[in-house]
């Protein structure tokens, strides 16, 4: 008689370890950390098939802290080295853990690559505009004319839109949330686990101790509600204190309409996750908050598609080849083309 047995119940703790957790006091990754643990056991993944990969900055700390199998990696490599993983283990649920400056300046080129080639992989991306670990110089997401120790006089560089980046690599899932919405956060880190192909999720993370309140008016109970537009699929864009505002296209223009002025919810833009050009679109409403006429900061998922993944296709790839006639390591060391040096 064979016995039945039954996977243990896990529980946010049973993802905690016995580190000591090294962030600055007020510091974004203690939310995103707790987050991570308490959707973790709701996955239905085994603890022993997760593993976290990341590179190196105050968020690639995060696979000390969390008890599942983890690597933390060189500096912008975290992507390789997880897409080599993924190759090689396509069983298993694999989490990269990186940051503005880890993922989008040394390591942007393998950042780009993972996502055309799309492994199943969830990239967890902390934006908080600053090199923290190495105290606080400026990143490739901060603002033009930052002031930093790097830049005493301000910054001339451009930033990235990291969103705009992911969609132009063509990434199959592309999101943003923040640190300060737990339960936003939570529901997004969901969706980027339930999607098969590779998952771009920016988090909006607060550093305290050198770009404090950079993204404030984003996440402050005051300016939330009129500064953030939360995207849901099927449903018209509003955002606004009492829900009282809208966005409609004009054209390829999104433009602010308010709804106590003869406007309709029927004439408002519909959110379709799976319409790459409105994506485009949205990834593009990325204005400064401090300017005047600027539109919301959207948040949510903006776009997901299906596409084949590079670790099945290469898999079905290697099965083909060992379908065929034996190999022959000689005749395809010497190729086809070989001559006789007198």
């Amino acid at each position: 008689m064979s016995e039945t047995t039954t996977a243990p119940v896990l529980t946010a703790k049973d993802f905690s370890t016995d580190q000591e957790v090294r962030w600055c006091p007020g510091c974004g990754d203690y939310s995103i950390l707790a987050q991570v643990q308490k959707v973790m056991p709701t996955l239905g993944i085994p603890k022993e098939n997760i593993a976290i990969i990341s590179g190196i900055g105050c968020s690639s700390r995060f696979p000390y802290y969390m008890n599942t199998y983890g690597m933390h990696s060189i500096h912008g490599r975290a992507t390789a080295v997880a897409s080599g993983l993924k190759a090689s283990r396509p069983e298993l649920s694999v989490w990269i853990v990186t940051g503005d400056g880890d993922g989008l300046s040394i390591g942007g080129n393998h950042t780009i690559h993972l996502l055309r080639r799309n492994f199943d992989v969830n990239i967890m991306l902390f934006n908080n505009q600053i090199y923290g670990l190495t105290k606080g110089q400026y990143s490739p997401t901060s603002e033009e004319n930052k002031v930093t120790k790097s830049t005493p006089m301000g910054s001339i560089d451009h930033p990235f839109n990291p969103l705009a980046l992911a969609l132009g690599a063509d990434a199959t899932f592309v999101a943003r949330t923040m640190d300060r919405d737990p339960k936003h956060l939570q529901e997004l880190l969901i969706r980027t686990q339930q999607h098969k192909g590779a998952s771009f999720l920016e988090i909006y993370q607060n550093c305290n101790i050198f770009n404090d309140g950079a993204f404030e008016v984003f996440t402050d109970k005051s300016s939330k509600l009129t500064e953030t537009l939360f995207l849901e699929n099927g449903q018209p864009l509003v955002f606004g204190t009492n829900k009282d505002k809208g966005i409609k296209l004009d054209g390829f223009k999104p433009v602010v309409v308010d709804l106590n002025d003869g406007n309709s919810k029927d004439d408002l833009w519909i959110h379709d996750e799976q319409d790459i050009y409105k994506a485009q679109i949205l990834t593009r409403i990325f204005d400064n908050p401090k300017t005047e006429g600027h539109l919301p900061r959207p948040f949510g998922v903006f776009y997901q598609t299906n596409r084949d993944c590079y670790e099945d296709v290469m898999a079905a790839q290697l099965e083909e080849a060992k379908s065929r006639k034996p190999a022959d390591l000689d005749k395809l060391l010497s190729g086809n083309e070989v001559w006789t040096i007198a």
